[in-house]
């Protein structure tokens, strides 16, 4: 489950992801539903008196009252077992028949996403995987369009930074299902990169880096993942403007031949079908995909996690500081990963959280302080975040360590254990109703190598999380003695605040040293 990961632009780079893609961890995504649910049933029935109370009340007097009726019990779930069969060329079909509409979802993952691109020529999974629906051998960029709109149809394709895939997707109407795929397997099999189109692009993905390079939230996680992980694949969050440059479209061909095949992928359906008929159709469309299998993708090679450290990033003029804390963590198949999250839950899952209701409510330094989780096939790591007036700089670092502190040293309290706990299921119940939702949570299963019932006990094992347990979650990866921080801000009004927390290093937008 993932907050990173919905049809607004990535937080971390700035990109457009697309409706159905999901990396491992959602819960961020679905944290204002989830709260809605925690109010209607009384899962945290103190938030609401909380809400009501003057800003400056202290959190120690912020009451939570119990008075609304709270079902004890546990959500229980079976997720649907998928048909799962492999056609003779070697890819992999996950099928769910779900008959409430008449709608049908694909989805397609290939491996190994943006853990291939090279060093020199980095965005290049990402500029294939775009580059998908600007042409085929049999159709043009507008044809490809005016079909899908003529189908009311979706159909995108992209690769994000810190994935080890590529996620082409696609919906529609259930009778329209073969012309669906046929698009489908059309961009996938035999995408042109033509060299006009890619000069279109190019220009598009130049300016987009300009926009980019604006944005405080995305120069903060770039500047973070630089800090964290220092060199190789997950150190970038975006291509580089040399990159966009210097791409061919012989780039991209070699890429999609050595990594686009059959044996690489994951082929996921859900929706009005009985099974026999879309293996049948899968087969037609599919079958005649060919390519040689590559050996399973190993975990990128990752520096020391370095000592803690401030990177400044210097936006001169600026009026507001965004503040982001983040240490690496753990691959999701690590079973401290329940524990994380319910840790990640107290500390900053939503309004409902510690950093909210600290440097919101009681301080009214910011909007909104939050943190997330995220895990993958190799590693994760956890942050926290909050955009705050430049002039309460201090104070709200002052408030984060404070925090972070807190729940490294003392047990939570077990009617707030307990909230936190409900939250997470709740959002998970909130998630089983959609159906991209149901397939990639299959999907996550098959790719990471998850036990077939992993989603049926997850509720379970999330409400089995104690307070010692978070407690021993917070040390281990909230680790100060590696934690690293990023201010983008206004230099000449918070390097002396930021100096007050550790050592400082100034950089600019584009990442070069300014000291």
């Amino acid at each position: 489950m993932s907050r990173r990961t919905s049809a607004k632009r990535n937080r971390r780079t700035g990109t457009v992801h697309n409706p159905a893609k999901t990396s491992p961890s959602f819960l961020r995504r679905a944290t204002l539903a989830a709260s809605l649910l925690v109010l209607i049933v009384g899962i945290g029935p103190g938030l609401a008196q909380a809400q009501q109370q003057e800003k400056s009340t202290p959190m120690s007097q912020i009451q939570r009252l119990n008075r609304a009726p709270v079902n004890k019990e546990i959500l229980r779930v079976q997720l649907p077992r998928p048909t799962i069969a492999k056609l003779p060329n070697g890819l992999t079909l996950i099928l769910i028949e779900d008959h409430k509409l008449p709608t049908v979802n694909f989805t397609l993952w290939i491996t190994p996403g943006q853990m291939g691109d090279p060093a020199d020529l980095p965005g290049l999974a990402a500029f294939t995987a775009d580059m998908l629906r600007e042409g085929t051998a049999r159709r043009s960029s507008t044809q490809i369009a005016a079909e899908a709109d003529s189908l009311g149809a979706t159909l995108n394709a992209n690769a994000a930074f810190g994935e080890s895939y590529t996620a082409i997707n696609a919906s529609g109407l259930i009778g329209d299902a073969d012309k669906i795929l046929d698009l489908m397997s059309d961009i996938v099999l035999r995408p042109a990169f033509a060299p006009d189109e890619l000069a279109l692009y190019k220009r598009r993905e130049e300016a987009a880096l300009e926009q980019r390079l604006a944005n405080p939230t995305f120069l903060a996680f770039q500047a973070m993942n630089r800090a964290l992980y220092v060199e190789g694949p997950l150190s970038v969050t975006a291509p580089s403007k040399e990159s966009v440059e210097k791409v061919t479209p012989a780039d991209l061909k070699r890429f999609h031949d050595q990594h686009y095949v059959p044996a690489n992928a994951l082929f996921g359906a859900i929706g009005d079908f009985h099974t026999d008929d879309m293996r049948a159709l899968l087969a037609k469309q599919f079958g005649s995909w060919t390519g040689t299998a590559e050996a399973p993708l190993g975990p990128p090679k990752m520096a020391p996690a370095p000592a803690a450290k401030i990177t400044l990033v210097d936006r001169p003029g600026s009026v507001q500081t965004f503040l982001l804390a983040a240490d690496r963590t753990i691959p999701r198949s690590n079973p401290d990963f329940y524990a994380l999250e319910v840790m990640n839950q107290v500390l900053g899952g939503g309004p409902q959280s510690r950093l909210f209701l600290d440097l919101r409510e009681e301080h009214s330094f910011t909007y909104g302080a939050y943190s997330g989780v995220s895990a993958s096939a190799f590693t994760g790591d956890w942050d926290a975040t909050a955009s705050v007036r430049t002039p309460v700089t201090d104070g709200s670092m002052d408030r984060f360590t404070f925090e972070f502190k807190q729940i490294r040293d003392e047990a939570v309290p077990a009617s707030e254990l307990d909230d936190a706990r409900r939250a997470i299921v709740a959002g998970f119940a909130l998630s089983l109703e959609r159906p991209a939702q149901l397939l990639n949570n299959v999907l996550q299963i098959q790719h990471l190598g998850l036990p077939a019932d992993y989603w049926d006990k997850y509720p379970d094992r999330i409400a089995a999380v104690d307070a010692a347990q978070v407690q021993a979650a917070a040390k281990k990866y909230i680790d100060l003695a590696h934690l690293q921080w990023v201010a983008v801000g206004d230099g000449k009004q918070i390097r002396d605040v930021m100096a007050k927390y550790g050592s400082v290093s100034v950089i600019d937008a584009e990442g070069k040293p300014q000291n």
